[in-house]
């Protein structure tokens, strides 16, 4: 077996791991997160309806940055405070975070961080 397969042998073992402790979780909605080399995006779901109720992303209009800018943890963080706010507008308070197959450590703690700062109960 090649290193390739077996990283992502290993980051797909880590996220059903992980989706299955949030799924015990209960009747929360989940917050989601997903990182590329160059965005970061975050969504709370509500696995019941099976519906996306908030998004925020480094893709949003606020966020646009120039080419170059730099994608670091103080941007991630921002993420997690907007997606705060906008959870908070639909009286969403209290969430699950799923990390996915990320560990849980740099940009996804400063998104988590953020959400938390932002009000969000997780």
């Amino acid at each position: 077996m090649s290193k390739g397969t077996s990283r992502l042998a290993a980051s797909t073992k880590r996220a059903r791991r992980v989706r299955f402790k949030v799924k015990e979780s209960g009747g929360r909605p989940r917050l989601t997160v997903f990182r590329s080399s160059r965005h970061i995006y975050a969504q709370i779901i509500d696995d019941q309806k099976g519906a996306t109720l908030v998004q925020a992303s480094t893709l949003d209009k606020e966020f646009r940055r120039k080419p170059g800018d730099p994608f670091n943890k103080d941007v991630a963080a921002e993420v997690g405070k907007r997606l705060a706010a906008r959870a908070k507008e639909l009286n969403i308070i209290k969430v699950v975070f799923d990390r996915g197959s990320y560990l849980y450590h740099g940009k996804v703690r400063a998104l988590a961080d953020g959400a938390r700062d932002g009000g969000l109960d997780f």
